[in-house]
């Protein structure tokens, strides 16, 4: 397990952090990490039971956590995520839109369900949150919104995955443009844009699949979620305070070479 980059220079005392999809892998990681720094940490998450794993696992290391149970694929949700936040823990510093869908479906076969469901869970509710979380994270001052994005989209394709690579794609262009519009309010705005971690769904395709895909990557391992969340908790940080607008690669090099002969 990688060290946390709060062992070394981040402290998040007396700060609430939001964090969408919080429930299991990456955004169950990002929590933990979060709340180890020293912040209070919103677990929001559509399936109850699995955000309530995440917030007794943060309080049983001495962690504050509350859970929020919502589906940020729908605005209305969106925005009572953030309003229980405030309301429970009385500001808000950090908003980490994580939560994320991908459903496999060839462009040919995409039904308008899933393409819709896809654009609304990865893409929109990032529009949502924010817009919900502005007044707060104004007050904050020297706020952070961060982004889970992939590299799936921004840098690389996958069959079956053009709906999810589009709302990644877009997420960037949403990243960048915000950052633009709220410098003015010393709120940055990043994102980091992982490859493959190790995740409960990541784990289903099996060990066998799973070596074969750790073969192709040029560190030959995937990632953990606290990777991912150590990235997070960089662009969090005050060293991060002079950078907006970015999206961070963290995927062990597997974007690197040009083509799988060459790995």
């Amino acid at each position: 397990m990688p060290a946390h980059l709060n062992d070394m220079l981040v402290n998040l005392q007396n700060k609430v952090v939001l964090v969408t999809g919080a429930g299991r892998g990456i955004g169950a990681g990002i929590a933990r990490v979060f709340a180890a720094a020293g912040a209070t940490t919103a677990v929001v998450t559509k399936t109850a039971a699995h955000g309530r794993e995440t917030v007794n696992g943060i309080r049983a290391c001495g962690g504050l956590a509350s859970l929020v149970e919502a589906d940020i694929g729908h605005r209305a949700q969106a925005e009572r995520a953030v309003a229980e936040t405030v309301e429970r823990h009385g500001h808000l510093d950090i908003l980490i839109h994580n939560a994320g869908i991908c459903p496999a479906h060839p462009i040919e076969e995409l039904p308008d369900a899933a393409l819709d469901e896809t654009l609304n869970v990865n893409l929109k509710a990032a529009f949502w949150l924010v817009q919900a979380a502005l007044p707060h994270l104004r007050k904050a001052g020297g706020a952070r919104i961060l982004c889970t994005s992939s590299v799936t989209g921004p840098k690389v394709a996958a069959p079956g995955l053009a709906h999810y690579a589009a709302s990644k794609a877009g997420l960037n262009g949403f990243i960048k443009t915000a950052a633009l519009e709220f410098a003015k309010d010393n709120i940055t705005v990043n994102g980091v844009e992982p490859g493959y971690v190790m995740t409960p769904a990541m784990a289903a395709y099996g060990d066998e699949t799973v070596k074969a895909m750790a073969a192709l990557i040029p560190m030959q391992a995937f990632g953990e979620p606290a990777d991912v969340a150590n990235a997070m908790l960089f662009l969090a940080s005050d060293a991060a305070a002079y950078i907006t607008g970015q999206t961070l690669v963290v995927d062990g090099g597997a974007t690197l070479p040009e083509s799988h002969a060459l790995r």
